[in-house]
């Protein structure tokens, strides 16, 4: 059946797409992408799809924009060479940060990129660690949710003295998340009392738990400023805390991320590939988890009928749209 599956790549992360078909053991299918003297994206699918089960990886970094727009044309013309079945396979959905109308008039953009996800010709999406849980209500389509949080896990696990160790959630609402990925190393958890003052700024409390003289591992869906991060560094240090560690599954990096993660004092970060990080912002105590393994045995799941729900060691349930 395998000669019925192809996996193609935009280019927000091809070396990801490619290990992925490392993984499944086929060889990654072409496209050509250019532009137009105009800027209009041009993208030809160069081989037939006709009747295929197509993935199409592409994750939403930067520029965002272009990377969502080059998705949903490549979808469309999958659609027009008649592929059977298409999956966007995205791995960092940078929208689900935009989940509510919690401003007045403003569009809830991760509902309007599922909307348009479906019109472009996807049939299901395949994605990992979603900001917020609420955005799978915004797919009128199968959503299968994927979380890298057992892979930083077994990082931790095999690197640190977990005896000692206290995981911390940055603020109340990362508090469901944190505790799960607590309850996979069975250690306590903190939880910062933080005030967010704008986008890139926020002004940090009390460490409501018990931190003194024990590692302490943050751990968050992303790290994009990296301001959330220092703060909360910060606060750890003047709590007494020994070593400071940090989890998270999207390195978005933008801004002076590099900069304020470099100064802040962090023995070691882990994060996953589901962002390409380019070699100007890798940095030493930077390590790189891959989920290409996990993404490909999804994949294949979803090629053959088998429950995806199944590759969850920690929450059987988190597959929405999953058999």
């Amino acid at each position: 059946m395998e000669n019925d599956l192809k996996v193609f790549s935009g280019g927000a992360n091809p070396g990801l797409a490619r290990e992925i078909c490392e993984h499944i053991g086929i060889p990654l299918s072409r496209l050509a992408a250019s532009r137009f003297s105009n800027d209009n994206l041009f993208v030809q699918i160069q081989e037939s799809v006709r009747e295929k089960d197509v993935f199409v990886v592409q994750s939403f970094t930067q520029p965002a924009s272009d990377h969502i727009m080059e998705l949903m044309i490549t979808l469309d013309a999958l659609r027009s060479a008649s592929a059977r079945r298409i999956t966007a396979v995205i791995p960092y959905y940078s929208y689900a940060r935009s989940d509510k109308k919690d401003a007045p008039r403003i569009s809830i953009a991760g509902r309007l990129i599922a909307d348009l996800l479906k019109t472009a010709g996807a049939n299901r999406v395949l994605t990992m660690d979603l900001h917020a849980d609420s955005v799978h209500g915004f797919f009128s389509m199968p959503v299968d949710h994927l979380t890298a949080m057992p892979l930083i896990c077994d990082y931790f696990r095999d690197t640190l003295d977990l005896s000692n160790t206290v995981v911390v959630a940055t603020d109340a609402g990362g508090a469901k998340r944190v505790g799960r990925f607590a309850q996979h190393l069975n250690v306590s958890m903190a939880i910062i009392d933080k005030r967010r003052i704008s986008d890139t700024a926020v002004r940090q409390g009390l460490v409501v738990g018990e931190v003194s003289g024990r590692d302490a591992v943050i751990f968050d869906d992303e790290i994009s400023t990296g301001s959330t991060l220092v703060s909360t560094v910060e606060t750890l240090e003047k709590a007494g805390v020994k070593r400071i560690f940090v989890g998270a599954t999207h390195p978005v990096l933008c801004g002076r991320a590099v900069q304020n993660l470099k100064e802040a004092s962090i023995t070691e970060i882990v994060v996953s590939n589901t962002v390409h990080i380019p070699e100007e912002k890798q940095f030493p105590n930077l390590k790189v988890v891959s989920t290409a393994k996990l993404f490909a045995r999804a994949i294949q799941r979803i090629h053959t009928g088998e429950s995806v729900s199944a590759l969850f060691r920690e929450e059987p349930a988190q597959s929405a749209g999953a058999n």
